[in-house]
């Protein structure tokens, strides 16, 4: 600690170049959420809804009316998360887990990085981001099996799903929201995701960023 403050180490990790696979993520996720939980490590509940709230009060890009399908879609949101069931046991789960957060060290281990959002929660809501994101085209139906069966359980099949699924989607337009001055193409893009937000049922074809 320097004057209250708490201090972190960082260690750099050379990479091979190769890029992990889901696969990797899903073995990686599943050693994770196995690991017992040591009664004095005081994780803080997982916060699944981050910064959403503050970049909806933030966005200067909106009109009212869009500010209030923001603020009235996550209050929706909040209620139905309350309200799910998990099947899974509660543990420690990284709360942002993708692909981009795997390195492939010199050595070929696959690392997971960035635990920013480490915490105790659902192992569910860690699985639901890879689920996620084969529903907006980010992986295929092939690779959502490969991931699936590797981890022991397909999220997509859990009657709650949905619910994560519209959460997850609503923090990444948000995220996005915060750029759309970048580019015009980041703009075109976020427009796309927030009218997605409209419709639960519509095809979704989204570009990463």
């Amino acid at each position: 600690m320097i004057r209250g403050r708490p201090v972190t180490f960082w260690r750099l990790i050379e990479n091979n170049g190769n890029k992990a696979s889901v696969r990797d993520l899903a073995r990686i996720l599943r050693r994770l959420h196995n690991l017992p939980v040591p009664p004095d490590l005081p994780l803080p509940e997982f916060d699944i809804f981050g910064r959403v709230s503050e970049r909806i009060a933030k966005a200067e890009a909106l009109s009212d009316q869009d500010h209030e399908f923001l603020t009235a879609r996550l209050i929706e949101l909040r209620e139905k998360y309350e309200g799910l069931r998990y099947p899974l046991t509660p543990c420690a789960v990284h709360g942002d887990a993708h692909q981009q957060n795997l390195i492939v060290a010199l050595d070929g281990t696959v690392l997971l990085i960035d635990f920013e959002r480490f915490a105790f929660g659902p192992p569910e809501t860690d699985l639901a981001v890879t689920a996620t994101e084969r529903l907006i085209g980010w992986h295929t139906a092939e690779e959502y099996e490969i991931f699936s069966d590797a981890y022991g359980f397909d999220v997509i099949s859990w009657e709650g799903f949905p619910v994560l699924r519209s959460i997850n989607e609503l923090k990444m337009t948000t995220w996005l929201m915060q750029n759309v001055n970048e580019s015009e193409r980041v703009a075109q893009e976020f427009r796309m995701r927030f009218a997605s937000l409209h419709d639960d049922g519509a095809p979704r074809s989204w570009t990463p960023f």
